[in-house]
């Protein structure tokens, strides 16, 4: 087992190759990255996968609320959605599945993916226990911006 940090700008690149290819796919949503500052508006909601292994961390999708329900009728092929319920969850909780198990095939050999998981709501953080380095990238789309956050923690080889 390696003991070296990976710095998660290294993987930059593919964070972008892998989310733009992601929502195209998936959505036929076509999104470039971008310059905006999170602004941690009251209407933000966050999916997330966690990794586990040789390499830990998290991806996290941040979006507005009406990003959310854009993505989930694209997902699922059906009307935008009025309010937050259980499509919204599934359809949020996949993407960020399939983009943290893009991301799982380019990092270190034996790292494992949690089940997704999604907060709405407003005033709320999110905190990756652990976290010693993030790297947010902001992502434009026809619906304004979003963003999405790699995390690295200290996995149990690296802190033993």
């Amino acid at each position: 087992m390696s003991n070296s940090i990976l710095h998660v700008e290294a993987y930059d690149t593919e964070v972008c190759r892998i989310v733009q290819d992601v929502l195209m796919t998936m959505t036929q949503y076509p999104v470039a990255p971008g310059s905006a500052h999170y602004t941690g508006e009251p209407d933000i909601t966050t999916c997330a996968v966690y990794f586990a292994g040789e390499w830990s961390g998290a991806v996290l999708v941040e979006c507005p609320l009406a990003m959310a329900f854009e993505f989930t009728a694209r997902f699922m092929r059906i009307p935008k959605p009025l309010q937050f319920d259980n499509d919204v969850y599934d359809a949020l909780g996949e993407l960020a599945n399939m983009i943290g198990g893009n991301l799982k095939s380019v990092l270190p050999r034996g790292v494992s993916l949690s089940m997704p998981s999604v907060v709405e709501g407003s005033k709320y953080s999110v905190r990756v226990c652990g976290a010693n380095r993030s790297n947010r990238m902001s992502f434009e789309s026809p619906d304004g911006p979003f963003w999405v956050t790699l995390v690295e923690t200290d996995s149990p080889q690296r802190s033993s």
